[in-house]
C-alpha cells in the first residue's frame, strides 16, 4: 500500500514512585495517543509535540529515551502513524478547542496503566504500546507480573 499520509504522535507518560501510566485520547470511540498530520517539510518530532500541546496542553515532554520511534504499518487510505515516547514533565491535561472544528478535538483523555491501554486501544495502537513498554523502564500493570494478553 502506498503511503498517502504521515502523522506523528507521542506515547506520553507520567511516572511517580509506584506507578507509570500512558496518555490516551478518546475521538467518538476510540482511543489513541495524542498524534496528527505532518505538514509539508515539518520535521516528525516537532510536528509530534506541536500535536500534543494542540491536543493535550501539554509541552516541555522530555525525551528521555531519545528519538526513537515506532511506525505503524499502512492503515485506512495508506496512512502511517509514527509515535515516539516521551516522559510529562506534568500531569494537568486540557482539551483545548479545536480551532478548525470549533470544538475539541477529543471527547475524553485518560491517564492508564498499561494493562488498561491494552484493553482500550485497538490491535495496532497495542503494539505501539508494547514498543513503549519494553523501551521505558515501567513494569507492567503498575509494578505488577507482565501483562500477557489473550487473544
Amino acid at each position: 500500500m502506498k503511503i498517502k499520509q504521515r502523522s506523528a504522535g507521542v506515547v506520553v507518560i507520567r511516572k511517580t514512585v509506584n506507578y507509570c501510566q500512558y496518555l490516551l485520547l478518546r475521538a467518538y470511540h476510540y482511543w489513541d495517543f495524542p498524534k496528527g498530520l505532518v505538514q509539508p517539510g515539518e520535521d516528525p518530532v516537532m510536528a509530534a509535540c506541536r500535536e500534543v500541546e494542540e491536543e493535550t496542553g501539554l509541552t516541555q515532554l522530555q525525551f528521555r529515551w531519545g528519538y526513537q520511534c515506532r511506525e505503524t504499518p499502512p492503515y485506512g487510505r495508506g496512512k502511517v502513524a509514527i509515535y515516539y515516547l516521551a516522559l510529562a514533565s506534568r500531569s494537568e491535561v486540557h482539551l483545548p478547542v479545536s480551532l478548525e472544528l470549533g470544538r475539541p478535538e477529543h471527547h475524553e483523555f485518560r491517564w492508564v496503566t498499561y494493562r488498561e491501554g491494552h484493553q482500550l486501544l485497538g490491535g495496532r495502537l497495542r503494539e505501539v504500546l508494547n514498543w513503549a513498554q519494553r523501551i521505558s523502564d515501567c513494569k507492567a500493570g503498575c509494578g505488577s507480573t507482565p501483562f500477557n494478553p489473550s487473544y
